[in-house]
């Protein structure tokens, strides 16, 4: 017997009728024994989430607008769900003690963390399982940062004293005991936080998808599903855009080794996608697999400096970093050459300030030349054993070429897991579908 920690997004805990679902969930298969909660999510098309009415309330307090008609819209639907339910939580009491803290003023986080402090007392007695608040658990300092260590032993002991539980997620508190709240989707942060602290053998994380796909099933015609896919891999298709689970939402269970499933509480028969270490691979076919998926996006400029003996000019690219720290811009990749290096910069990143990087850039650097591609679309196909196999390049390159897609810019990462494309914005949905019916069919 094992121990499982199941989360379940905004979608998964919608209502009565999802919650019911969760519930059958969670009862077949008794190793479930903590379960973390989102805040509820839309029930259909053009309906709220419940933390975007309740920082819509704290944005009306902010500007003296009335508040009372907003929060009324959450309180009854937590009244609603708690007579669907059958449950008798005295939500009235929890309902009146925010309403009052509301007149204070309190802080965004605190209100907002109010939807996963409901829903979980809620969630807990649908399930008869004890309520455990992650407010004192869940640790930040002064600043905001997270206390991994402190909240890690925090959450291990007050755990050890409950055989099952229900912890809301997205927020944790400071040590002067005020509410802070992780980014969105921080209840995924929750939930890997609480796997690796009781090391769990599973981290299930349920939403409303069968896992991740190979490719955006917008762009690509019913794309194949990621079976298995390794912690490095899935943080190289976040980074360039795939709709995954953030970094920060599997570093704890990543650092502890604990295996992430994600499921679907629609489709609760479906395998969903494991993510896993790169030696925990034991099917031969995934093992043996060479793409795992393709991800990008677009709008991007690359700005390309040449100059002379530029391999030989110290701290060449140490002011390239300089002149963007200036303007607060990050880069997005430096692929270089002998007397080359192209600066990579999402068009979001720049705004309006281009003219200005590049006479900072010429003044500073005094390149002899400086080639700028704007409106550049940016593709990794990443694979964890690319470089292992003959012609990988070959044939992306080829099927890019057959398809008409000019390339524009080449780059891959030292850790050889991705070979990133640079294409037209015109070309992006066209160069995804032809990468991907290039290496769709491998095993």
């Amino acid at each position: 017997m094992g121990i499982k920690v199941a989360k379940f997004g905004g979608s998964s805990v919608a209502d009565g009728i999802q919650l019911t679902k969760t519930k059958q969930i969670i009862e077949q298969d008794p190793d479930r024994r903590y379960v973390v909660v989102s805040a509820p999510g839309k029930r259909f098309e053009g309906d709220n989430k419940i933390t975007d009415l309740l920082y819509l309330c704290k944005t009306h307090i902010d500007h003296n607008l009335p508040y009372d008609q907003i929060f009324q819209v959450v309180a009854d639907r937590f009244m609603a769900v708690e007579v669907n339910l059958g449950v008798d939580v005295d939500l009235l009491t929890q309902l009146e003690t925010i309403r009052e803290n509301l007149r204070r003023n309190p802080s965004a986080d605190y209100i907002a963390s109010r939807g996963e402090f409901l829903n979980a007392i809620l969630v807990a007695a649908f399930l008869s399982f004890d309520f455990v608040d992650t407010a004192p658990l869940i640790k930040f300092d002064s600043r905001g940062k997270l206390l991994m260590e402190e909240t890690d032993e925090a959450l291990r002991d007050e755990l050890a004293k409950h055989e099952r539980a229900v912890l809301p997620g997205f927020y944790g508190s400071t040590p002067d005991g005020n509410i802070k709240t992780f980014s969105r989707g921080g209840s995924d942060i929750t939930g890997a936080l609480v796997a690796r602290a009781i090391k769990a053998d599973v981290y299930e994380n349920w939403t409303d998808v069968s896992g991740f796909l190979m490719a955006d099933p917008r762009i690509v015609k019913n794309p194949k599903q990621i079976k298995t896919i390794s912690y490095k891999e899935l943080r190289e298709l976040s980074y360039m855009g795939a709709g995954v689970l953030h970094e920060d939402a599997i570093y704890p269970a990543r650092m502890a080794n604990v295996p992430i499933n994600i499921k679907n509480t629609n489709d609760p028969a479906d395998h969903g996608t494991m993510i896993i270490g790169e030696a925990d691979f034991d099917d031969p076919a995934e093992r043996n697999r060479i793409v795992t998926g393709i991800a990008g996006s677009k709008d991007f400029t690359v700005v390309a400096l040449y100059k002379n003996m530029m391999s030989s000019e110290r701290g060449f690219v140490r002011r390239i970093l300089g002149i963007l720290d200036d303007y607060n811009i990050n880069f997005e990749h430096l692929p270089s050459g002998i007397d080359t290096v192209s600066v990579v910069m999402s068009n979001k990143d720049i705004g309006d300030r281009l003219d200005d990087v590049l006479d900072e850039f010429r003044s500073r650097l005094r390149p002899d030349s400086i080639d700028v591609l704007e409106n550049i679309a940016l593709i990794a196909t990443v694979g964890r054993r690319m470089t292992l196999r003959t012609g990988v390049a070959a044939r992306l390159f080829t099927a890019l070429g057959e398809a008409g897609v000019n390339i524009r810019m080449i780059d891959q990462g030292s850790s050889e897991m991705n070979i990133i494309v640079g294409v037209e914005n015109k070309d992006f949905e066209k160069a995804v579908r032809a990468i991907y019916n290039a290496f769709s069919e491998e095993e």
